[in-house]
């Protein structure tokens, strides 16, 4: 189950999912997961960035932000968009964020209320 999360929201999100992994596509098409600590400034997603995320970024600007869920059975919440580096920051302007679980967790506790409505993924 799913539950969209507006990008505007996505400040109130930070507060609980403090901590996250980006990730990004490197040069010969694998997934690198890169620990990260996302802030929300200027309606966008910033988090600090290495040098080969950053490179991975400014190359395949795709790039998704995983932060795990906070409690067993909770919600992990995933933001896509496209990523700009900015110096030592990696800047993603948001696609889509949306906060998700399977099936097979459907006992665990309510989705935090950042607005949205449930959809079936």
């Amino acid at each position: 189950m799913s539950y969209p999360v507006q990008p505007a929201d996505l400040g109130r999100a930070f507060e609980d999912y403090v901590d996250g992994y980006l990730l990004t596509v490197t040069a010969d098409s694998a997934t690198r997961a890169t620990g990260v600590r996302p802030t929300f400034r200027d309606g966008k997603v910033v988090v600090g960035a290495g040098r080969t995320s950053s490179a991975n970024a400014a190359e395949r600007p795709k790039v998704t932000l995983l932060c795990p869920p906070t409690v067993a059975k909770g919600f992990t919440l995933l933001v896509d968009g496209t990523a700009m580096v900015a110096g030592d920051e990696i800047v993603i302007d948001v696609t889509s964020a949306v906060l998700h679980r399977p099936p097979f967790h459907a006992d665990g506790p309510p989705p935090p209320d950042y607005g949205g409505e449930q959809v079936t993924c």
